[in-house]
């Protein structure tokens, strides 16, 4: 199955294939921060592996009270291509439980969003976390400890492993504040602040992706 058209990374049949891992990025709307995470993912992702979707990675996102058919942002997108991104062709998406389902990890760009992904069952609690805490969480995993990209499972079977050290690591090691899991909404706000967003996921996506892909950034 090929993701839906302005989504994701997918190859065919894929879609419940224990040879694909699903990354899921969920905000409120699916029209600012989730569509800079989901396109910045997927840049980056590309920049370390050429073509994700051989690795078996697919990467999507959708919105709690997500605007359903609807363009992102116009500064969201001036963002992405600021960073280097590919903002075209993206289709705002209602978070539904078969996204939550399909997911392998589920990042969020806050704290209310994860408790609301976890409140729709499907054993999501343990895959489920905000960006930034899942940031923290594999800052503290030493990478020799993960399955080798390059073996037989590839980047899929590490990724699972990072999703299951992290979740191991979250009640030993807690944000310093409140705010530190969060990634605040953009919505309304000018481009000065929409950029300042964009630098802090793209910042926090970095050694998450490194830890995921095995490979360091090449930009």
């Amino acid at each position: 199955m090929i993701a839906p058209q302005g989504r994701g990374i997918a190859g065919p049949d894929t879609d419940s294939s224990t040879d694909t891992f699903r990354i899921l990025h969920v905000s409120t709307g699916n029209v600012c921060r989730s569509p800079i995470t989901e396109r910045l993912t997927r840049h980056a992702l590309t920049d370390r592996l050429g073509d994700p979707s051989a690795g078996g990675l697919v990467v999507e996102s959708a919105g709690t009270w997500g605007h359903e058919g609807a363009p992102m942002e116009a500064h969201a997108a001036t963002v992405l291509a600021d960073l280097g991104a590919d903002p075209h062709g993206f289709i705002g998406r209602e978070l539904l439980d078969e996204h939550v389902i399909r997911a392998d990890l589920v990042l969020t760009a806050t704290r209310d969003h994860r408790a609301q992904v976890i409140s729709m069952g499907h054993s999501a609690g343990l895959r489920t976390f905000t960006l930034k805490e899942f940031t923290r969480l594999v800052r503290a995993i030493d990478p020799a400890t993960l399955p080798d990209p390059a073996q037989a499972g590839g980047v899929v079977d590490r990724a699972r492993a990072l999703v299951q050290a992290a979740a191991a690591l979250r009640g030993w090691l807690l944000a310093p504040n409140a705010e530190a899991d969060e990634v605040h909404d953009p919505y309304g706000a000018p481009i000065t602040f929409f950029r300042s967003i964009g630098d802090e996921i793209n910042q926090a996506l970095d050694p998450v992706l490194t830890a995921l892909t095995g490979v360091a950034s090449r930009s």
